[in-house]
């Protein structure tokens, strides 16, 4: 097998699966563990992957996008804990924007249901997730439904966001870097979450901590737009401190 070729396989697995490790692949491809180590370094090289420890997650570009039936598979232990750490920040809110993807998934089941609250979001996932609530009244947004996603996009969900003024956004996003900003690879995604944030008082990034330094196609906010980042313990303690001088106070949990 080319080189070509077997950095192709090794994208599509990751792609398929989130994430290739090493040893795995190596085994799959009857190849040395240090050819796909260079084959890695290609593809990283080409801003397709990111390295880990033992393997790596690909980049999600204009070309392509994890869609939420992966993302409830990957990480979902630092993503619930994101979540956790993420809902002390809610304070005195009373109205809250939740994006679309699993931790804001996770993080709007964590919302207080004993007082009044209400929620918009884009995410069908989401509205489901806090609907039952007799004290949440929940605001989904209008649009054309996104099937990789089950979030709305489009000229009615802005117009409605355009139409709020917002306590608190939740926002995610597929990548984050000090020098790029937030960035989502679908300029209508990008739209969404800009609006929301324009119209929020106070806004919290909430990701794992893959999203950082990587990037994306279309960039929708600054990290210093933030007044707080939510991640886990895989972003350094140093990398961490690197985005408080930007303005965010960082939480690793």
């Amino acid at each position: 097998m080319r080189a070509e070729e077997r950095q192709h396989r090794i994208l599509t697995l990751a792609r398929h699966h989130g994430q290739v490790e090493v040893t795995a692949v190596a085994s799959d491809l009857a190849v040395a563990p240090e050819t796909i180590r260079r084959d890695l370094g290609v593809l990283e090289r080409r801003g397709l992957v990111r390295r880990t420890y033992g393997g790596a997650y690909p980049v999600e570009g204009a070309g392509f996008e994890t869609g939420l039936a992966e993302r409830v598979n990957l990480h979902v232990a630092d993503k619930r804990r994101i979540a956790a750490e993420a809902v002390k920040l809610l304070g005195e809110a009373e109205t809250v924007f939740v994006d679309e993807g699993y931790t804001p998934q996770l993080l709007a089941s964590l919302l207080p249901r004993d007082r009044p609250l209400t929620v918009v979001t884009a995410s069908l996932s989401t509205a489901a997730a806090v609907a039952e609530s007799a004290d949440t009244t929940v605001l989904l947004l209008g649009g054309r439904v996104r099937a990789r996603t089950l979030a709305t996009v489009g000229s009615w969900a802005c117009a409605m966001l355009a139409g709020f003024v917002i306590d608190l956004a939740f926002v995610g996003s597929n990548g984050i870097s000090r020098e790029l900003g937030l960035t989502t690879p679908d300029p209508v995604v990008a739209d969404v979450k800009a609006k929301a944030l324009e119209v929020s008082r106070r806004r919290v990034f909430v990701g794992h901590h893959s999203k950082f330094g990587a990037s994306s196609f279309c960039r929708f906010a600054e990290v210093a737009d933030f007044e707080a980042i939510v991640t886990d313990t895989g972003l350094s303690s140093t990398e961490a401190h690197r985005y408080t001088l930007l303005g965010p106070r960082v939480f690793r949990a």
